[in-house]
């Protein structure tokens, strides 16, 4: 995927299968916010294709968008909007059974904390409220593939396990989780699988006792690996640049 003259993502290929809990790591600037909005249909690949569930995303992305749950970084709400409202408004995207929707709405509100603030404006909430809202209305539907940018942004301790229980919990049953994140913590403690992204290019990629075995670092917390994997391909792009 190419921005002009600079390449965001170079020829990333990756298949993740049903109920894997997957995270992506890397540095600013390495491609996983890139790798999002192409996996989510919000841009087109310039070259290769995106499955999701089975469904070509350029070629049929309203079957493929229907699977999908998506929070980004940074969640966009209609803000005049109560918690509640946003809610039902979801549900009538996806056209849900509105009985349904009310019982779905209802558990999510309750797992999330978010009752006290269902008929507050949107506009008003805090920025944890916020996200776990956004959360909230991503898991409504109940997709088989749940895209997550930065899952923890503004959440306290508490509220944080909450998300993550959820998330784990939902990945054993079946829901295909990604998630992009610079918590490395927060991988290590959830990601069936990890890909490492840097300047573009997948350079790592699978569980913590493949990544250990090829990199020889048994013992080794994730922060350390990541340290040592980025420093090594930045060290061996500055040579090979100053060579040319």
């Amino acid at each position: 995927m190419d921005y002009g003259s600079f390449r965001a993502l170079d020829g990333l290929t990756l298949t993740i299968p049903q109920g894997e809990f997957f995270a992506f790591l890397g540095p600013n600037g390495a491609g996983k916010t890139t790798a999002i909005k192409l996996l989510t249909g919000l841009m087109k690949p310039v070259k290769g294709t995106v499955h999701l569930g089975g469904f070509d995303m350029q070629e049929q992305p309203l079957l493929a968008k229907a699977l999908l749950g998506y929070v980004p970084d940074v969640a966009v709400f209609y803000e005049k909007l109560t918690p509640l409202e946003f809610m039902r408004f979801i549900a009538d995207i996806f056209e849900m059974d509105e009985v349904k929707a009310e019982k779905t709405g209802a558990e999510l509100f309750q797992k999330f904390s978010l009752s006290p603030y269902a008929h507050q404006r949107i506009e008003n909430l805090s920025h944890g409220t916020r996200q776990r809202l956004a959360i909230a209305a991503a898991l409504l539907h109940e997709p088989k593939v749940f895209i997550i940018d930065e899952p923890m942004v503004g959440l306290d301790p508490i509220h944080a396990r909450t998300v993550k229980r959820e998330l784990k919990e939902r990945s054993r049953a079946g829901m295909t989780v990604l998630m992009s994140t610079h918590l490395l913590n927060i991988a290590e403690e959830l990601a069936d699988r990890i890909g490492i992204l840097h300047k573009g290019r997948l350079i790592a990629l699978g569980t913590m006792d493949e990544i250990h075995q090829v990199r020889s670092t048994t013992g080794k917390r994730l922060e350390e690996v990541f340290l040592e994997m980025v420093s090594e391909e930045t060290e061996q792009n500055g040579n090979a640049a100053a060579e040319i």
